[in-house]
């Protein structure tokens, strides 16, 4: 799985983000379908954990619809410390 802020993320933990961030922004699953154009019943499926993998197209605009977006960089053998994640963070 692609990298977020160094943190290895599963497809639960990349939903739950989407969840998070969807509820936080005031979007229905349905709003949410519709703007990255996948239907309600896989939004519903990836949010509660029924589904298990959903191609990078969809996790692309389902991302995009909510402003965020993935970011590949080099593994790292340990986690980063504070101060590296909010120099990535001011990097953006």
């Amino acid at each position: 799985m692609p990298n977020i802020l160094g943190i290895v993320l599963s497809l639960a933990s990349i939903a739950e983000q989407i969840v998070k961030k969807r509820k936080a922004i005031g979007l229905s699953q349905t709003s949410l379908a519709k703007k990255a154009h996948i239907s309600r019943s896989t939004l519903d499926a990836l949010e509660n954990g029924r589904i298990g993998e959903l191609g990078y197209t969809k996790i692309s605009n389902l991302l995009a619809a909510l402003g965020l977006e993935l970011k590949i960089q080099e593994a790292v053998a340990r986690r980063p410390t504070l101060e590296e994640l909010l120099n990535e963070e001011r990097d953006d």
